[in-house]
């Protein structure tokens, strides 16, 4: 542990050979960091150490590496030695120390901050990461009278500063790379706010931690200016992003920063069935999982063994393996990235597979008069191997209300009762305590429903097409079991207790689905109801075309067979066009190349059941193209607009010009024409000139030039 004194008697445990064996403390006039290991029972202080100059010396914080060694950060207002350390800021009054184990040497000292008569900020948080850099957290600025600072002006920060100035009340993050050799990271976090009665970014009680991966978590105090308020640095999205406190409350600023210094890292963990778990029965399936995800590649050890190649390379932080003997097996997991500080990190699981499995039976019923009951008596019937019986202390009811939890002895002979406070759905459960049991932790959970009646309502879709999957949504009120009957007796699983079943119905038909809902607890105790389903055969789609054979360039006409319960249509000519109609008028369509062309008819029923036919269809198509030397804008009949006629055009350009040289229309599309409209205005009657370039479906070229007469 450490701290700070302002004592003069000497520390209890031993202080000899240590970098501090007495204080610096005279009259009270000082203070002074102190260090102390202590026994791992409490009952003794075996070694302590003073640390500190001829000033103010506070320890903030205390963390140790990997290896064992131990940090210190806090404040000084005197001249804190460094020692060993590349990295220092002149006259720096906030210090991190790395220790030997036992207190004897500085492995390093230095101090950082702006050489301020006083410290800059008020230490909040302290880490020391895989890497054995040392990261820190605080505040600086001036908070009454009581609460005073240098503030955060002339602190250093780094290129990667997420906010390189300060208006020097706020927080600063500082992080200093391995044996002080270096400043990793400088930033300021908070609001610019430069007025008269500015407040400041501070913590007042508030909690916050670095973890293992570098990552802060800060509680903030903020945005408490006593007028107007600038804006926070608040990230879209985030669940407030304004201050409601009225007049100048400060409000609680939360932030996240992953600083990514802290190299790669393992954090193994394990799942078993969908739940986070590390033992259960063979054969036995683990899902493990690196919860950190920052490398490169996965090194997997089943079942480690010292010197042993690992069983599994990855790239991906997941994986599964499976246990078929019973045993206990340690998992170990390397995560591996070379271009880090630490290039591997190493993270252990134990994994317990065990073949006696505890059989969980909970039994309850509402007893006593009345209605509705509020007393239940709850019977454990669980069931095991033989010869491993269960004990009084294996199980335990949790009623669900909150209530504490009571043993739950085998046998009706160890019937418990208890009494629920109000109408309401519970969810008690049996739970396995017993780790004699490879199934150990499991439970059992019930509903429990305390209502005056319940009523069964069924909802789910009344019509579909054969096969129909009927997913059948229960709203009963107050059920806590049901027995669904599917109305199909011909099929061999016709009923279900399922909350929410489906049925598949293969035949068409229509059928009465009955839901009976039971719950014991209610007046009623049963309720049931009926719902109609109507299941329909698909419509049988049917067309017939014509001229067949075909005629050249002449277009194809689909007349409609499908049978009566059609009553929507899709067609699909087989050349890239379609129609969807509700008309059983017959269509026709001219195809724009000779060949052979798979037509499409899809009919729909009512119950959106559809069934497809297709047909080759044949065309014949000489190839010819013209365009009118005419058109009548705005009249509205055919020739209104202007458009290349032809039959077996590819592609094609087609451009328009005015008498001035003004290109006033052009199209890529063989559907669309000139309305003789330039920007929504009809152009003057005039003579234009046009030019053409085709490409026919066969290959074949060809171009034309003319002129088009507008007429008004």
């Amino acid at each position: 542990m450490a701290g700070g004194t302002e004592s003069t008697d000497l520390l209890p445990g031993t202080q000899a050979g240590t970098v501090g064996p007495s204080n610096h403390v005279s009259g009270g006039s000082a203070i002074d960091g102190f260090i102390a290991v202590i026994s791992n029972n409490g009952s003794s202080v075996i070694r302590s150490t003073y640390i500190g100059t001829s000033g103010a010396d506070q320890i903030f914080g205390i963390q140790f590496d990997n290896k064992g060694f131990p940090y210190v950060m806090g404040q000084t207002t005197g001249s804190w030695p460094v020692i060993n350390a590349t990295y220092s800021n002149a006259g720096g009054k906030q210090f991190i120390a790395k220790l030997q184990p036992d207190l004897s040497s500085f492995i390093y000292s230095t101090a950082f901050g702006s050489g301020a008569a006083t410290p800059n900020i008020s230490p909040i948080a302290f880490l020391v990461d895989r890497c054995e850099n040392v990261y820190i957290s605080g505040w600086g600025g001036q908070i009454g009278a009581n609460f005073q600072s240098a503030g955060t002006t002339g602190l250093p920060t780094t290129p990667d500063a997420i906010k390189s100035t300060t208006d020097g009340k706020d927080f600063y993050f500082f992080v200093l790379k391995k044996d002080a050799s270096s400043q990793l990271f400088g930033s300021f976090f908070g609001e610019n706010n430069v007025a008269p009665n500015a407040g400041s970014d501070h913590v007042d009680g508030g909690t916050s931690r670095f973890d293992q991966n570098g990552v802060i978590y800060q509680a903030i105090c903020g945005n408490c200016n006593l007028g107007s308020r600038p804006s926070y640095p608040v990230t879209t999205g985030a669940w407030a992003t304004v201050n409601n406190a009225s007049g100048a409350g400060c409000n609680l600023t939360m932030v996240k920063i992953a600083m990514n210094l802290a190299g790669v890292g393992a954090g193994v963990q394990s799942a078993i069935d969908g739940k986070i778990n590390n033992a259960g029965c063979v054969p036995l399936t683990v899902v493990f999982t690196d919860t950190v995800a920052n490398a490169k590649s996965y090194e997997w050890y089943f079942n480690y063994v010292p010197g042993t190649p690992p069983d599994l390379i990855t790239t991906v932080p997941n994986t599964s393996f499976t246990y078929n003997t019973v045993g206990n097996y340690t998992v170990m997991l390397v995560a591996v990235d070379l271009n880090t500080c630490n290039q591997r990190d190493s993270s252990f699981i134990n994994i317990r597979v065990g073949s006696i499995k505890a059989d969980l039976r909970p039994f309850w019923q509402p007893i006593g008069s009345g209605c509705p009951k509020f007393t239940y008596e709850f019977i454990n019937n669980s069931v095991t191997d033989p010869s491993r019986p269960f004990m009084d202390t294996s199980f335990a009811w949790d009623f669900g209300d909150g209530s504490p939890l009571v043993p739950a002895k085998i046998g009706a002979a160890n019937a418990v009762t208890h009494t629920y406070p109000a109408l309401g759905t519970y969810l008690p459960k049996l739970i396995l305590k017993d780790t004699a049991y490879c199934n150990n932790p499991d439970d059992s959970t019930f509903t429990i429903s305390i209502a005056d009646n319940v009523k069964a309502i069924i909802a789910t879709p009344a019509a579909g097409c054969v096969q129909y999957n009927a997913v059948f949504k229960n709203n009963t009120l107050n059920g806590v079991s049901y027995l669904w009957d599917f109305g199909d007796p011909s099929s061999p699983n016709n009923s279900s207790t399922l909350a929410n079943p489906t049925h598949l119905y293969v035949s068409a038909g229509v059928y009465t689905v009955r839901l009976t809902a039971t719950n014991s607890g209610t007046c009623n105790i049963t309720h049931d109801t009926t719902f109609t389903i109507t299941v329909l055969n698909s419509p049988i789609p049917d067309f017939s075309f014509a001229p067949d054979p075909p005629l050249e360039n002449t277009p194809t006409t689909f007349t409609n067979l499908s049978s009566p319960d059609a009553v929507r249509f899709k067609w699909v000519f087989g050349d890239g066009d379609s129609l969807l109609t509700t008309s059983r008028v017959p269509v026709q369509h001219q195809y724009n190349a000779t060949g052979t062309f798979n037509a499409c008819l899809t009919a729909y029923n009512i119950a959106g059941c559809d069934s497809t036919i297709c047909k080759p269809v044949s065309a014949v198509i000489v190839t010819l193209v013209d365009v009118p030397n005419a058109f009548t804008p705005q009249s509205g009949d055919i020739n209104s607009i202007v458009m290349v006629r032809g039959f077996g055009i590819s592609k094609m350009q087609f451009i328009i010009w005015n008498r001035w040289g003004q290109k006033v229309f052009e199209t890529n599309n063989r559907l669309q024409g000139w309305d003789g409209k330039v920007k929504g205005v009809v152009q003057p009657m005039d003579v234009y000139a046009y030019t053409l370039s085709i490409e026919f479906f066969d290959g074949k070229k060809t171009t034309k030039k003319g002129d088009i007469t507008l007429i008004r």
